[in-house]
């Protein structure tokens, strides 16, 4: 498959992996077996990593929270951020890691948790990481927009209208 056609296969993929082959075949103007045949390449050679589904948690009875980890560290000679990143990465309750520009080195997103939960995985297990220099944490509040997908839903202006 053409390199071009094979973006765009990839970018519909990622706006909704629920689409067949048979509708991204008609959607690129391409044979289905072709497009199979693409997609099985692409999870062989790690280029597709794996299907998540969206939730919007906020319509369920969840009442566990999102928390985003800024953290400074100190690298490792030698070594750099790979080591630490891999410390870090290794915990089940790390959704992701970035290694970042700016302020902070990285940027760690919790899986959803309670607020205790995160406190303390933050103490224990973050905090007292050897090259780890200082953190700060962010607790979502309200989640607007999301990997393309919109959750707030536009208010009503319900107030009267006064004019002199």
């Amino acid at each position: 498959m053409e390199a071009k056609k094979c973006e765009e296969l990839l970018h519909l993929i990622e706006k909704n992996s629920r689409y067949t082959p048979k509708d991204l075949a008609a959607m690129l103007g391409l044979d289905v077996q072709d497009v199979e045949d693409e997609i099985k390449r692409l999870e062989r050679e790690g280029v597709i990593c794996g299907y998540h589904a969206l939730i919007d948690w906020d319509k369920t009875d969840d009442e566990k929270i999102s928390a985003l980890v800024e953290l400074k560290v100190t690298p490792q000679r030698g070594e750099g951020f790979d080591k630490i990143a891999e410390k870090i990465y290794r915990y089940p309750e790390v959704e992701s890691l970035f290694l970042m520009s700016g302020g902070y080195d990285f940027t760690v997103i919790l899986k959803k948790a309670t607020m205790k939960e995160i406190a303390n995985f933050v103490s224990s297990r973050l905090a007292v990481i050897e090259e780890v220099q200082s953190t700060a944490t962010h607790v979502v509040l309200v989640r607007y927009k999301d990997h393309g997908i919109q959750f707030a839903e536009a208010k009503k202006d319900f107030r009267m209208l006064v004019t002199p």
